[in-house]
């Protein structure tokens, strides 16, 4: 009899304590590679420097005429979703796919445009070389970076890559149509719970 009951004790203990988790449960972990690039504000952000943050990370770029116009406002909704959820230790990093266009002057027009709900929370960043981004897209992301030879425009990934606080890529969702935003939401306030 005390087997018995020892075991649903321990069973119970078990159900309690799993009901208790985050309930965050990564796609994938893939490693970013180390960068330094620049900013809106002119200032040099490394991969450091967002290590402990939970970040969403985008790419786009300014003179975008098809799908970053709706994943930045993609973004901006859901950041309203963040703060109606009261979810506030997290980033927002757009690089651009364009950086001999995009100075930082230009990102931080850009995002004005976007009306923002928290812009202390984005940071756009340029700075770099095509073949530093597309190596950066490609084997961080998993996402394509195509500079398009015959116009101004750039094919590139349209998702939003969800960054734990050691610097992994764990998801990846739709930025551009049909956007999960209640999904994000949620697997954002779990993984913040997270230790």
């Amino acid at each position: 009899m005390k087997k018995r009951v020892l075991f649903f004790s321990v069973i119970m203990m078990a159900l309690i304590l799993g009901a208790c988790s985050s309930g965050f449960k990564a796609d994938h972990h893939y490693s970013i590679d180390p960068f330094e690039f620049t900013n809106q504000n002119n200032e040099s952000v490394t991969l450091d420097d967002l290590k402990g943050e939970i970040w969403l990370a985008q790419f786009v770029f300014t003179s975008c005429t098809s799908v970053c116009p709706p994943m930045m406002t993609n973004m901006s909704d859901l950041q309203e979703k963040l703060v109606d959820k009261n979810i506030e230790d997290y980033k927002i990093v757009s690089f651009s796919v364009d950086p001999e266009v995009d100075t930082p002057e230009k990102l931080a027009k850009y995002l004005d445009d976007f009306s923002v709900p928290d812009p202390s929370k984005w940071i756009m960043l340029t700075g770099y070389s095509m073949s530093d981004i597309n190596d950066l897209a490609v084997k961080s992301f998993k996402m394509p970076v195509i500079d398009d030879p015959n116009t101004d425009q750039v094919i590139h990934g349209s998702r939003f890559g969800l960054v734990n606080k050691e610097g992994e890529v764990v998801k990846s969702y739709a930025g551009y149509e049909d956007v999960p935003f209640d999904t994000i939401v949620a697997d954002m306030k779990a993984l913040s719970e997270e230790d």
